[in-house]
């Protein structure tokens, strides 16, 4: 019999819609401009790195700033602005793979890739996560591999699986690459020239990293899209599933490849090929890429014999139903404008650093490791909290006796892994924005496998500090 308790309990219980959530972590913020003490650090630009870097031992109090409750919508407002490139880049992606699809390029490709592994599909995954995860740790590939999701999803949906799993093996390769950084510029490269040692030295360590993650996020995913494919109910996005009406394909009554998408195809592969080139050799970014993904949605609906009119109404059919995620890049950005405008980072970064310093001994390698993972929630770019934390850890480092190289491994690994539940990470936010994901269901999914990846991260850091690494 069924335990009336139970059911109304869950009924009374609801998740917050995204944007509920968005806004209410922007009241916490403002909040925190009441309890904690403005001040900040002065900088000053390192001539070796060309960067604007932190003053060690600078820190000092200014003038309370705190923001009220009539200034949050002007911040998240304030927020969708600075976010401006990102959405609108969002919004473009989504027109143009629009565009793609509708061509029937996408459907006969996959269709294909299932029918050569329908009985082998699962070793699409590891590929797809080794591949991304090379992007991830040579040109430090985060944001933009959310142009390469939908890519994810129609193989992942053609081979029985959810657009969860397609998401995730794109989106998490790229992630795992980023955070062992092998050879990434970004962030080990800046962290490694802040802190003073070797450019791209000790990667041995750091290959073991990515090694441990791909196997161990492989594994979690194979296990997820094995029991999706058994059984589709149990698909944490089945209502997603269930709206996609070209989900289930006949394998024996395949779309045969016609000359309008052998066309398409050779855009998709020059488009991409040229973005690879444009963001390795020539610092492309958000308004480059953007013009990038605008013209290979015209060509590509011209090569598929579409009139000017067509291609513009199935650009503004793919931008209308991405809209919704776009914006949520903004509102999630809105939480760092109003920590910024009560001028209480600084104040975070130095109370933490200050409480890393008087840990115990055994425990002050574990303490700088929590630290960077912290701090990622207000510094979300890899950049940014490099020129803002290293120069505080480093001469912390030196003084408690743990290695430069170590103190660079813990801030990589404190930037890399909350990025993919992080509502302030664009590269989580615009992955979830192109692929409908709702973020409770993401979070639902990852936060078992975030666990397990912060648990490799400590091991390897209590190795790197008895080894001296």
């Amino acid at each position: 019999m069924k335990d009336p308790t139970k059911s109304t309990s869950r009924q009374w219980f609801k998740m917050p819609h995204t944007y509920v959530i968005l806004i209410f972590l922007v009241f916490v913020a403002a909040a925190l401009t009441y309890v904690v003490p403005a001040g900040e650090f002065e900088r000053a630009e390192d001539q070796a790195t060309g960067k604007t870097l932190v003053v060690p031992n600078s820190y000092h109090e200014v003038d309370a700033s705190p923001v009220s409750l009539v200034s949050i919508p002007k911040a998240i407002v304030h927020g969708l602005v600075d976010s401006a490139d990102v959405v609108f880049f969002i919004l473009i992606i989504g027109g143009t793979f629009e565009i793609i699809s509708s061509t029937g390029t996408i459907e006969a490709i996959t269709g294909r890739v299932a029918r050569n592994f329908a009985n082998k599909g699962r070793w699409v995954i590891p590929i797809f996560i080794m591949l991304f995860s090379v992007a991830g740790f040579t040109m430090g590939m985060s944001t933009e591999v959310m142009v390469f999701v939908p890519i994810g999803i129609a193989v992942a949906r053609a081979l029985g699986f959810d657009a969860l799993t397609g998401t995730a093996m794109v989106s998490l390769g790229a992630a795992s690459g980023f955070t062992a950084g092998i050879l990434n510029p970004f962030n080990v490269g800046l962290a490694q020239a802040i802190a003073e040692v070797p450019l791209f030295s000790g990667a041995w360590l750091r290959i073991i990293l990515l090694l441990c993650l791909i196997t161990v996020t492989s594994l979690y995913i194979v296990r997820y899209a094995g029991k999706v494919r058994s059984n589709p109910e149990k698909s944490l996005v089945s209502e997603l599933e269930k709206e996609v009406e070209t989900k289930e394909l006949d394998l024996n009554k395949l779309p045969r490849m016609q000359l309008k998408h052998y066309l398409t195809l050779a855009v998709v592969i020059a488009g991409f090929a040229t973005l690879i080139w444009g963001v390795s050799k020539k610092d492309w970014w958000m308004e480059e890429l953007a013009a990038l993904f605008l013209t290979m949605g015209v060509v590509s609906g011209f090569c598929a014999g579409y009139g000017p009119s067509r291609i513009a109404s199935e650009f503004v059919k793919g931008a209308k139903a991405i809209t919704y995620g776009a914006l949520i890049i903004g509102f999630a950005r809105g939480i760092m404008v109003v920590l910024d405008q009560g001028s209480v980072i600084d104040s975070l970064v130095y109370g933490l650093s200050t409480l890393v310093g008087e840990l115990p001994g055994p425990v002050q390698v574990l303490g700088m490791y929590l630290f960077q993972n912290v701090m990622n929630i207000f510094i979300t770019s890899g950049t940014g909290m490099a020129v803002t934390t290293m120069p505080i850890m480093v001469p912390l480092a030196d003084l408690i006796g743990v290695t430069r190289q170590t103190t660079v491994l813990a801030f990589q690994l404190g930037d890399g892994f909350s990025n993919m539940i992080l509502p302030t990470s664009s590269a989580l936010m615009g992955s979830l924005a192109v692929s409908g994901i709702p973020y409770q269901k993401w979070v639902k999914f990852f936060w078992p496998l975030m666990c397990m990846w912060i648990v490799i991260g400590a091991v390897l850091m209590v190795i790197a500090h008895m080894i001296h690494y």
